[in-house]
């Protein structure tokens, strides 16, 4: 195994979770390792649709290409009734726009997620540790201790923080004795079948409703001649998962002779879970994705919801381990938390409403897509800041077609892109203040733009001739956008545009002459 005095971060798990917070913390030049139970990369279909928010963020971690040629947009379903099939659009298929560049749900099997993904954390030259398991976790004021079993025995890791993206049977949670408060109904059973498959279109998302809450659907997955199968059992019911049987249940439940399975690649027996872990921190100690949260499959949540975990975390320990305050990684909770929360409420609604053959249950829209979510109203998101006549401090910061000074058009996404916070001047004041901004020298950097005329500090001088950012950002007067390196709105000043500012900068960057990775005093370690 390789060895290290200290890491700066120590990652356990490398689903979709892991691996986004490995690249977000790679590409900022830390010292960090990812460890992971298995001894291969996940290979089977489970979560498969990607969010509009999630493929914003898989664009700025630089792994977008890979998902965008590994799947497809989502298509009709096929609604089975007797010898019937009635076409129904699950979602409305959307045009990209100024501020939304990818509008629609991305269909794409995990398996090519997880490995998008891996190849961009190789890119950035770090690795996944495969067949490596957490034993024990401990920890004091200063540091995390991570014992570890792999190929070559046991070996003990050391790192000023630990992340736990371990799943919803986390080691990491458990070591640390968080409640995973919810529900598991062991009698709610799904058979899920990743299988070639014949004598079924591959145009549409196949669903036979049954009474009773039964139910089977065949998803075509993209680029390939297999679907994922999901099959509902009844409660007493065994689950058989040979081929032979599996054929035999499909052509039972579908009265379709045709139908063939054969090269099954993967099988499971999925138990809708409900649940939500009672805090997301211990100390060092970090918790994400399924280890903190786990839904039923309605709606496609929990990897979208893990992926922005990972992107919520990553800056904010990057900016502590660069001598922020500590506070700062207590709002991952606070920010995330609550999204979770809302996230679970949601899927189990449409879960809910599916079993019930409720036709409302099948429909997707923009809850869904998470390009709404917000943390305003939190501890980085003030109630009674400034806002601009579309959007409020927390909200995400949409995208925007501009022109540069060579008269091209450049996209305001283009610019967010990177590790870094972004200054955005709109107008003669903030642009002005835009000058006078100071940066501390350490931790993400940040990139000056000003609209309208020049800045003397200013990294691009863009105009706006359509009114597109106008419009869309709401900006009606001279305006000062603060955007962290998570693409959500940090700070809004229209009014002591200077002054508020550098108030907002101080909660999420280093002083001057700060000690890196300080902690508060009265920090509880793991037992």
């Amino acid at each position: 195994m390789n060895q290290h005095k200290t890491l700066d971060v120590l990652v356990i798990g490398a689903g979709p979770t892991g691996t986004t917070l490995a690249v977000d913390l790679a590409r900022r030049g830390l010292d960090i390792r990812v460890v992971n139970k298995s001894d291969h990369v996940f290979d089977g279909s489970r979560a498969k649709g990607v969010q509009p928010r999630t493929l914003e963020v898989l664009e700025d971690l630089g792994a977008l290409d890979s998902v965008l040629a590994s799947g497809s947009p989502y298509p009709l379903l096929g609604i089975h009734a007797g010898p019937l099939a009635v076409p129904w659009r699950m979602m409305r298929n959307r045009q990209p726009s100024t501020d939304v560049p990818y509008p629609n749900t991305w269909l794409i099997p995990q398996y090519s997620t997880d490995r998008a993904l891996h190849d961009r954390l190789e890119q950035l030259g770090h690795h996944v540790e495969f067949a490596t398991e957490l034993v024990e976790l401990t920890q004091d004021s200063d540091l995390v201790t991570a014992k570890v079993a792999g190929h070559d025995g046991t070996e003990e890791i050391t790192a000023r923080y630990v992340v736990g993206a371990d799943g919803g049977s986390s080691t990491v949670r458990k070591q640390l004795g968080i409640d995973f408060t919810g529900s598991t109904d062991e009698q709610d059973r799904m058979i899920i079948v990743d299988a070639v498959t014949t004598g079924l279109s591959r145009d549409r998302w196949h669903m036979w409703p049954r009474l009773g809450g039964k139910f089977a659907g065949a998803c075509p997955l993209p680029h390939s001649d297999i679907f994922q199968w999901m099959i509902r059992l009844a409660p007493d019911e065994e689950p058989v998962l040979d081929e032979a049987r599996l054929n035999e249940r499909i052509r039972s439940i579908t009265g379709n002779k045709r139908i063939a399975l054969s090269d099954i690649q993967w099988t499971s027996v999925f138990r809708p879970n409900i649940r939500l872990a009672e805090r997301y921190r211990q100390g060092r100690v970090f918790i994400a994705g399924d280890a903190a949260h786990v839904h039923t499959p309605a709606g496609a949540q929990g990897l979208n919801t893990g992926i922005q975990d990972a992107y919520n975390l990553g800056w904010k320990l990057a900016q502590v381990l660069a001598g922020a305050d500590p506070a700062l990684l207590d709002t991952y909770e606070a920010e995330r938390m609550p999204i979770a929360a809302e996230v679970l409420g949601l899927s189990t609604k449409n879960y809910d409403g599916m079993t019930k053959l409720d036709p409302s249950s099948l429909k997707r829209g923009k809850d869904e897509q998470q390009l709404a979510l917000t943390y305003f109203g939190g501890p980085l998101a003030p109630a009674h800041s400034d806002r601009t006549t579309t959007l409020r401090v927390g909200d995400r910061a949409p995208d925007a077609v501009l022109t540069g000074g060579d008269g091209k058009h450049v996209r305001l996404f283009d610019v967010l892109r990177g590790p870094h916070f972004t200054a955005l001047a709109h107008g003669r004041r903030a642009i002005h203040a835009l000058d006078q901004l100071d940066w501390p020298a350490s931790g993400a950097p940040l990139q000056r733009i000003a609209v309208g005329s020049a800045a003397a500090r200013a990294d691009h001088v863009l105009t706006d001739p359509a009114g597109t950012l106008g419009s869309v950002h709401g900006l009606t007067q001279d305006t000062l956008l603060l955007v962290r390196p998570d693409g959500y709105i940090g700070h809004i000043a229209t009014e002591d545009i200077l002054l508020s500012t550098r108030t907002a900068i101080q909660a999420v960057t280093p002083s001057a002459g700060a000690a890196p990775c300080q902690e508060p005093p009265g920090m509880k370690g793991i037992a």
